[in-house]
């Protein structure tokens, strides 16, 4: 008896769910690991070893400010220690470290000086945008190549089957849609969500930050754990969602923008962007972002103040580093 198709389709998940495992517990040898950067920890002895650092399974390293606390400053000095330089990294003469942060340093809110607080602040946010957004573009080749496969009449696979069945549901998007899914899984300019972490999360000292790595400030109304804002208008529900790490944060931010439909006019200009051979314009971008604000229009024209004042849109043709460039 043939197995039948959602059959089939279940027994390849099993499969690829047991590679992945086997992965995430013995990762391959040839994979490329994140510059060595270390951060002191506050009880730990001047001389000696550094303390050890977290490898994902991928290779991105993490520096964890709640297994290993440190202070701005001396988040300032490893950054440097990497030659991690927005300047640098702005002109196109080196990329971003792969070094994400779990958690900004305990003190950033005490932190007087709006240079270092600053600097910090995009070095940390930078990185994860990067790394959030090399996860979409593998997304969209991968889509390219089905779709050309669909447009030349070839059969797709069970694995590329299930794949797109994932995409349908991470996008919400209904049967598979690969035009639809090509339009929503696209990249964020890192100038936009730079300006958008900046105004969100207070410059990374906002409690719903602290607390929750929440630097967007996105609402929950569901199961998922949240913050109950203190200034709550009587009869709401609402929570900011709290997450383990920032660069969950920076995922489900992203996977907002792509999915929610209040932002449908910022996919279709986007994807008119695209169409025109345009590089992607944050600053344009943000006018299509009046619904994710009650300010409306005054907020877009906030998210423009941060970008021009900082010079964000220099960073929106950032790469990450390779070994090599360190």
């Amino acid at each position: 008896m043939q197995m039948s198709h959602y059959g089939a389709l279940g027994f390849v998940a099993l499969v690829v769910a047991s590679m992945t495992v086997a992965d995430l517990v013995s990762p391959p040898q040839a994979a490329t690991l994140a510059p060595r950067a270390y951060l002191e920890r506050d009880d730990a002895p001047v001389h000696g070893p550094p303390p050890p650092k977290e490898i994902l399974p991928d290779g991105l390293a993490i520096l964890s400010a709640l297994s290993a606390p440190t202070t701005t400053r001396k988040l300032s000095a490893t950054f440097q220690q990497l030659g991690y330089d927005l300047n640098r990294v702005a002109s196109g003469d080196g990329g971003v470290p792969r070094v994400l942060l779990t958690s900004f340093p305990g003190d950033i809110d005490k932190v007087r000086e709006t240079k270092l607080r600053k600097t910090v602040f995009f070095k940390t946010v930078l990185p994860l945008v990067l790394v959030v957004n090399e996860e979409i573009r593998a997304e969209r080749q991968r889509l390219w190549r089905l779709r050309y496969q669909r447009d030349t009449d070839q059969d797709l696979d069970a694995v590329d089957r299930l794949w797109l069945m994932t995409m349908a549901e991470k996008y919400d998007v209904e049967d598979e849609d690969i035009d639809t899914l090509l339009r929503r899984a696209d990249v964020i300019p890192p100038s936009l969500a730079l300006a958008q972490a900046a105004e969100e999360s207070g410059w990374g000292t906002s409690r719903f930050t602290r607390e929750g790595n929440a630097i967007f400030g996105e609402w929950t109304f569901g199961k998922k754990s949240g913050l109950t804002p203190e200034r709550r208008d009587e009869g709401k529900t609402h929570k900011v969602r709290i997450f383990d790490n920032l660069l969950d944060s920076v995922r489900a931010y992203a996977n907002n923008l792509n999915t929610h439909r209040a932002y449908r006019e910022l996919r279709l200009e986007r994807a008119a962007m695209r169409h025109r051979g345009e590089t992607l314009d944050g600053h344009a971008l943000a006018a299509m972002l009046t619904r994710y604000s009650e300010r409306g229009p005054d907020y877009v024209k906030t998210l423009r103040s941060i970008m021009r004042v900082n010079a964000l849109r220099r960073l929106d043709g950032a790469r990450l580093a390779a070994d090599r460039d360190i």
